[in-house]
């Protein structure tokens, strides 16, 4: 677990073939090996995301996961860009509801 400067915790973990990162205990954003970034968005950001070039709305068992986007890392290609996303994954991330633990 790591604190940042505003002492949020945040937790690195290894999920959906790649390295995830938790905030307070829920999903933010994780990085994939297959160079695609997982990103849980406020449902505008969500609808935002879901009409860009190289995005695609993850899908579990056949169904959609409303607020879970992968943005491809050729959209991502400027530092600029992935902090735009990663800041609308961070400004929502207090208001998402925290998943409960598998049994």
């Amino acid at each position: 677990m790591l604190l940042d400067a505003a002492g949020v915790d945040v937790t690195e973990k290894k999920m959906f073939s790649g390295l995830s990162f938790l905030v307070n205990g829920k999903l933010c954003v994780s990085v994939a090996k297959n160079d695609r970034v997982l990103l849980r968005l406020s449902p505008d950001d969500f609808n935002e995301a879901a009409e860009v070039n190289g995005a695609e709305v993850m899908m579990h068992n056949g169904k959609m996961m409303k607020g879970y986007v992968f943005i491809h890392a050729y959209e991502l290609d400027t530092d600029k860009k992935l902090q735009l996303w990663v800041d609308k994954a961070l400004a929502f991330n207090p208001y998402a509801k925290a998943t409960g633990a598998k049994k």
